[in-house]
């Protein structure tokens, strides 16, 4: 066995004959080439790699000043074998005059330091082109006291990729949005000219700075938190984030990991931002008239409403505010107060108490009442203006910055005022003053909606008294009234009940019912009411004639109304007079059935359903009249629909309960009776008008009871018997 070959004996079996087995020895390789063989071996798979990559070589002998180049690099830079000077000025000669400079240093600084040696640079060819040189290499020690003795290393041409990276980098600089990329460090190796803009500095003065360096507010940030997060997980995130001054700016960002570091994307979406939130701060403000709207819509007492008015205008349009209306009286109250701090609530409460009191004439509240439109000033100011006291001391504690007082107008008028607050750091914008304006406009309109109803509501209620008059008071017959009126606006209706006595001295007793339910019905009501009891205490005459006279009168005059109405006459002779009994003489137009509580506490129903046509339809209908005889204490009950009427029961089922109930309430005296029938059936909100007439008839052998009052008649009636 050769050296060269390096075999080594192995025995492999080998069948001769039969079942005969041979081992033969043969010889097995176990190192392909010497040392030598190797070391060729590498110089080759080396060359073949350079030549792959189109790789030049160099070597530069800094003893002796001579430069070696391959061929690939002698080519590379426009030279031939013949015109090639194995110089550093041959490099130097094609190196691009503008690279000149920065590639000498970076030679320089490798040989200094016996470094590595990095660079990209242009060559210029003979024929005037440019190539690019992309260049790595490294000194090596051996000179004296250990100085660089060679430098060498290899090269390749670049044009292509920098080419390349010239497109992407017009690429970024024309992007719209603003690019940068950091390195491992957090250090900035890229930024693009919109990235120089969005981040207020140039290139020149980011390139190679820390971020955090840079931008120290990003520090703890958004920025800082997504930015590391990013790197952390390998993952891009997305994110809006907000930068204090200098760049006072919203930005939209991405962020994405690299290899190298992290690339980032940015956007300024200021604009869009403060559009965001002005839609969102018309949206809040919107809402905050419709609440208001709807408070002071829904609200039966708007003074309260009123009050309630801070609550819904703290925080969204102030730190603290007051509401302040006139009285009655023309003097302004404080009526209603809210504060963000809880607090604080307490505190602003006893100012809003005695703050009016104390406040001299001048004060900005004072001129804001005078001049109808909103007043700025400092809270500085109403302090100088107060005087030493408790206002002052309580103002000094909440301590307001600048407060706006607003009047509360309609029609003209200044029905009180909205003062509004601030504290250090807030201040009212000209939108904020404005939607203030709007809720102290509804809440002045609201108020003198209030008042122009009070008013209304009062003319009403004078209507009401000279149309249903108070009853007589004949001696030994107690008559009760009530009204109450299902449409709070006008506070009357087509419902009504009359009492009176007739010459003869009968007392006659009147209920009816006007169809509608507005100001026309009531009016209707005024002329058929007028005419009926014109008609009996003119003629004298009983209840059937009574309403065949009105109808004709009704049809005479033209009046285009439909109305039910039952009428009653108490007659008695001296015989029913000794006997304790008192007839009762009655006709029904279309009307309920009156009701008779006996004595005994019994209720009768004294007629069924059926009645006489309503008035308005046949001046020539035939009418009948009904006779009922009672006992003295009896009470009998005209009332209209209103009060037994129900959507959820019929007018049976109505009746029912008012039987029940005026039998349990017989011991009560009658104006009592009454209050408790319309408590019980109608709670004191009728959905129908309610209007009741009830006469008791007491003992006629003893005094008028008390509860029934003086005795008050018209003198041109005869004397009671009964009361001599």
């Amino acid at each position: 066995m050769t050296p060269a070959a390096q075999q080594r004996a192995t025995k492999i079996p080998t069948r001769v004959s039969g079942d005969q087995v041979k081992w033969v020895a043969v010889a097995e390789p176990t190192h392909v080439g010497g040392l030598q063989d190797d070391a060729a071996g590498d110089r080759l798979r080396a060359r073949l790699a350079i030549d792959a990559a189109r790789i030049g070589t160099f070597d530069w002998d800094l003893r002796s000043g001579r430069l070696l180049w391959d061929d690939r690099l002698v080519e590379m830079f426009g030279y031939d074998r013949t015109t090639f000077e194995q110089s550093i000025e041959a490099f130097n000669a094609r190196l691009h005059p503008d690279d000149l400079p920065r590639v000498g240093d970076a030679l320089q600084d490798a040989i200094d330091t016996c470094g590595e040696f990095e660079a990209e640079y242009r060559i210029v060819l003979p024929g005037g082109h440019t190539r690019w040189v992309s260049a790595r290499g490294r000194a090596l020690g051996g000179g004296p006291d250990g100085t660089s003795a060679r430098l060498i290393g290899v090269a390749h041409d670049a044009t292509t990729e920098v080419a390349a990276e010239a497109r992407v980098v017009r690429l970024l600089e024309a992007m719209p949005a603003g690019f940068y990329s950091l390195d491992a460090d957090w250090r900035f190796v890229h930024v693009n000219a919109e990235a120089e803009r969005l981040l207020g500095q140039s290139r020149d003065d980011l390139l190679g700075r820390v971020i955090w360096e840079a931008f120290p507010a990003a520090v703890g940030s958004l920025f800082e938190e997504n930015y590391r997060r990013a790197v952390a997980t390998g993952e891009p995130i997305a994110f809006d984030a907000y930068y204090p001054a200098p760049l006072n700016g919203w930005y939209e960002v991405r962020a994405w990991p690299t290899p190298e570091g992290l690339s980032v994307y940015a956007i300024e979406v200021t604009a869009r931002r403060q559009a965001q939130e002005q839609a969102e701060r018309s949206a809040r403000r919107l809402a905050l008239l419709a609440q208001v709207s709807a408070e002071l819509a829904g609200a039966l007492d708007v003074q309260s409403a009123t009050a309630r008015l801070p609550r819904l205008v703290v925080p969204a349009l102030a730190d603290w505010c007051i509401v302040t209306v006139i009285d009655a009286h023309g003097h302004p109250r404080d009526v209603g107060s809210w504060h963000v701090d809880p607090a604080s609530r307490s505190v602003l409460e006893r100012y809003a108490e005695v703050r009016l009191d104390a406040m001299p004439i001048a004060a900005p509240v004072g001129r804001a009442l005078h001049a109808a439109e909103a007043v700025s000033f400092a809270g500085a100011e109403v302090l100088e203006l107060l005087p030493p006291g408790q206002a002052r001391d309580l103002l000094t504690v909440l301590a307001p910055r600048a407060e706006v007082a607003i009047p509360l107008r309609a029609r003209g008028r200044t029905l009180g005022l909205l003062t509004l607050a601030y504290a250090d750091g807030h201040t009212a914008t000209d939108a904020d003053v404005a939607v203030a304006q709007d809720v102290a406009d509804r809440a002045g309109l609201a108020l003198d909606n209030a008042r122009l109803f009070a008013q209304q509501q009062q003319m009403a209620e004078v209507l009401q008294r000279s149309l249903l008059t108070e009853p007589p008071e004949p001696d030994h017959a107690e008559i009760a009234v009530r009204y109450l009126p299902a449409a709070e606006a006008a506070r009357v209706g087509g419902d009504w009940y009359d009492a009176f006595l007739q010459p003869n001295g009968s007392t006659m007793l009147v209920i009816g019912d006007v169809v509608g339910h507005d100001t026309a019905a009531a009016a209707a009501m005024g002329q058929v009411r007028s005419l009926l009891r014109g008609i009996a205490a003119y003629s004298d005459a009983g209840p059937v004639e009574v309403l065949r006279g009105l109808d004709s009168a009704m049809a005479l005059l033209q009046l285009d109304t439909l109305a039910t109405a039952a009428v009653a006459r108490f007659e008695q002779t001296d015989d029913e007079r000794v006997r304790g009994v008192t007839r009762m003489v009655w006709a029904n137009a279309g009307h309920l059935p009156p009701l008779a509580l006996h004595p005994d506490g019994s209720v009768a129903v004294l007629a069924d359903w059926k009645a006489d046509l309503l008035l308005g339809v046949d001046a020539t209908v035939q009418r009948t009249e009904s006779v009922v005889t009672l006992d003295r204490g009896s009470t009998v009950l005209l009332y209209t629909d209103g009060l037994i009427e129900r959507r959820d029961a019929d007018l049976d089922t109505g009746l029912a309960r008012l039987r029940t109930h005026l039998a349990e309430l017989a011991d009560l005296p009658l104006a009592d009776l009454l209050d408790q029938l319309i408590e019980r059936l109608v709670d004191g909100e009728p959905e129908d008008d309610v209007a009741l007439v009830a006469v008791r008839l007491h003992p006629q052998d003893r005094p008028r009871p008390v509860e029934a009052g003086p005795t008050r008649v018209p003198d041109v009636v005869p004397e009671d018997p009964a009361s001599r």
